[in-house]
């Protein structure tokens, strides 16, 4: 058996080492500058108390990015010199975002013990490579994102750092092999155990939804699906699941093998990120397809966001969130028992809002953030929820859950299908979306992101549009003069959230501008990027007129769209025409 020493090393601390909504994220010459990538772990380390840290096990695995295998190594070497006892990775180190939190909950070690936390190594939908972004974020015992009390005194730790404990010595393990490895240090037996990436979350969904169902549905010769993993680590689960167990074709599996540069793409399932899937599903006017598959479905790198399409047709994550929950009891057998409640993030549209009440659900709008879902699901009180940034989930686990979206259709779409002959014609994503609306009203939403903007200006015009807010006459006269046919705003305030679980309170969520009509603005900054400052703009129009749902979205939006920008001053401040995606 391999020993070890472990040595206390000096450092300087790093003044940018502060955690966002989801993780620490910097372009990977950031973390490749001397200690960086140290100095946050043992900061984590210290956060959690050596008391809770000494053997223990953790979890490290990522979305397979690049810098990815060499951070596994480095955490290897400070878990043990910090008195973890066991380390738990992924197969090639890779996991899903969603897969590591269901290890945490549900896997078992030999010796009978449980994950204590992850360090889960991604930065999610952003471009990886040499010179593009890694992230490293933890998640605690419960499977969730840490909470902000944990990431603050971390970040607190970070800012005043003097040393680290690393096993200098102990040899890289190869992580490419399922097995374990064996070490012993100055308080006792260290081990790494690599394990097949998919064995636990897999299993976990086969209690979730009806496989046969499914399968069936797959089989079926008028209907077709395409799934594409933009290179990310989804693509591992894709295979197991779609091939392995519901035995569909290889040929509906799109960009399915893991790269560290995601193939030179942006890991992003959104309608311009997703070219390839975007054209196969017929929704590109620059390369028409003569007969698209029915379903269509994308992952971004770590496989906790999804996109949700009909042929030629788009489902916004605001009505998908919502039609899962109309359609859960009885399409997806985990839920016959009911729903304990659901939520969605500010930003999202209120579809989810009209589900809830017409269903007599508890409703809950909450700050961006899984976290707060986590809370809610941690409480009992919340069975399914969803952002509007293509995250949807539900409390099976504490993270947003790509492939488990993508189930949850394919269920409802088996369940909407059961008693159709394949002589008849198929019930559709569409049919399904458009039964939705008639039943519901349509929510018309669109969200405009303004990507890498100089951040004093980003917070310039964030102040501008609070200092509007002073006056609602005043913002209703510049609205009129705009577009005279837009509603009144009835109300318009910081977004702040008090927990129901913990009584904490989150201020500065997003800026609102609530309109008579029901019509909603609003704007936020995103803690998702790695340099600069992402502005993003929300728009929703609600039309519960069954003549007019029909409306093209962008004619529907128009109005605000042209108000939204002139009321912030869009341009003005930040010198952008246009901005970097529509979605």
């Amino acid at each position: 058996m391999t020993t070890f020493k472990v040595v206390t090393q000096s450092t300087s601390p790093y003044i940018d080492q502060k955690p966002g909504t989801s993780g620490l994220r910097k372009k990977v010459t950031v973390f490749q500058q001397p200690n960086y990538l140290h100095n946050f772990v043992q900061a984590t380390f210290n956060a959690l108390s050596i008391e809770k840290v000494k053997g223990s096990t953790i979890v490290i695995s990522g979305d397979g990015r690049y810098f990815s295998k060499d951070a596994v190594q480095i955490i290897i070497k400070l878990s043990a010199a910090n008195g973890v006892r066991r380390v738990w990775i992924g197969q090639d180190g890779l996991l899903s975002t969603p897969a590591v939190s269901a290890v945490i909950r549900n896997r078992v070690g030999s010796d009978g013990e449980k994950a204590f936390g992850a360090f889960i190594l991604t930065a999610s939908h952003n471009p990886g490579g040499p010179h593009e972004d890694f992230g490293i974020k933890y998640n605690s015992e419960n499977g969730g994102p840490a909470l902000e009390g944990l990431t603050n005194k971390m970040y607190d730790l970070t800012k005043t750092i003097k040393e680290y404990l690393i096993a200098e010595d102990l040899p890289n393990v190869d992580i490419s092999s399922i097995g374990t490895t064996s070490f012993q240090g100055p308080e006792g037996a260290f081990e790494v155990e690599v394990f097949d990436a998919t064995e636990d979350y897999v299993n976990l969904l086969k209690t979730i939804f009806d496989f046969k169902a499914i399968k069936n549905l797959l089989a079926r010769p008028d209907f077709s699906f395409c799934y594409d993993a933009l290179h990310g680590v989804a693509g591992v689960y894709a295979k197991k699941i779609f091939i392995d167990e519901l035995s569909a074709d290889e040929s509906s599996l799109l960009n399915c093998v893991p790269k560290e540069d995601f193939g030179g793409g942006h890991p992003d399932p959104n309608l311009t990120y997703a070219k390839e899937l975007v054209a196969r599903m017929g929704l590109s006017k620059a390369a028409p397809v003569s007969e698209p598959p029915e379903f269509g479905a994308a992952a971004d790198g770590d496989a906790d966001r999804n996109m949700i399409l009909g042929k030629r047709f788009f489902v916004t994550p605001s009505d998908s969130v919502a039609i899962i929950a109309a359609n859960a009891i009885g399409s997806i057998p985990y839920f016959n028992s009911g729903l304990k409640g659901v939520a969605r993030s500010m930003p999202t549209s209120a579809a989810l809002d009209v589900v809830a009440k017409n269903l007599n659900l508890k409703f809950f709008e909450v700050p961006t953030g899984w976290k707060f879902f986590g809370n809610l699901m941690d409480a009992g009180l919340c069975s399914v929820c969803g952002e509007e940034s293509f995250g949807t989930g539900s409390d099976h686990i504490r993270e947003k859950d790509g492939i488990w979206a993508v189930l949850a259709w394919l269920s409802i779409l088996a369940h909407r299908n059961k008693n159709v002959s394949t002589d008849s014609k198929l019930v559709t994503v569409e049919d399904v979306v458009r039964q939705h609306w008639a039943t519901y009203g349509r929510h018309f939403y669109t969200r405009y992101d303004y990507e890498n903007v100089d951040a004093d200006a980003a917070k310039e015009l964030m102040a501008h549009l609070v200092n509007v807010q002073s006056s609602l006459p005043e913002v209703n006269k510049l609205i009129k003069q705009v577009r005279p046919d837009v509603a009144d705003v009835e109300k318009a305030d910081e977004f702040e959230y008090k927990d129901p679980v913990d009584g904490s309170i989150s201020s500065h969520q997003g800026i609102r501008y609530l309109f008579q009509d029901g019509s909603r603005l609003v704007f936020r900054l995103s803690g998702t990027g790695s340099e600069g400052a992402t502005i993003r703009l929300y728009i929703e129009q609600y039309q519960s007129d069954s003549t007019k749902i029909g409306t093209e979205a962008q004619d529907a939006l128009a109005p605000l769209v042209k108000v939204a920008l002139s009321l912030s001053k869009m341009q003005e401040f930040t010198g952008r025409s246009s901005p970097t995606v529509i979605t």
